[in-house]
């Protein structure tokens, strides 16, 4: 199953980031495997941020999301694809382990 996980950088090394539909980069893991860092391409710019990266997230593929918080309209994409939310704090490895588990 794929996750996303919103980080402040692209290693897995990096902290959980707070801002989902903003954060810096998007760390994808199958399982517990670590698969890509992909820069948010919705982090800077006007509105719909939240929106965007779920909808952005949904066509890689993954199944959860993972980010200290999420705004309503990102909360809204992420049931309208059938994506779940975790929120988390921490390490990115170390929450991805802890989800997976």
């Amino acid at each position: 199953m794929k996750i996303a996980v919103a980080s402040e950088g692209k290693e897995i090394s990096s902290r959980v980031s707070e801002r989902g539909g903003r954060a810096p980069y998007y760390l994808i893991f199958e399982g517990c495997d670590f698969v890509e860092a992909v820069k948010n391409p919705f982090a800077t710019g006007s509105g719909g941020a939240g929106w965007s990266i779920a909808h952005f997230l949904a066509d890689k593929n993954v199944k959860i999301i993972i980010a200290g918080k999420t705004g309503p309209n990102m909360q809204m994409a992420l049931e309208e694809k059938g994506l779940k939310f975790k929120e988390a704090e921490g390490i990115v490895e170390d929450v991805v382990k802890k989800v997976v588990r």
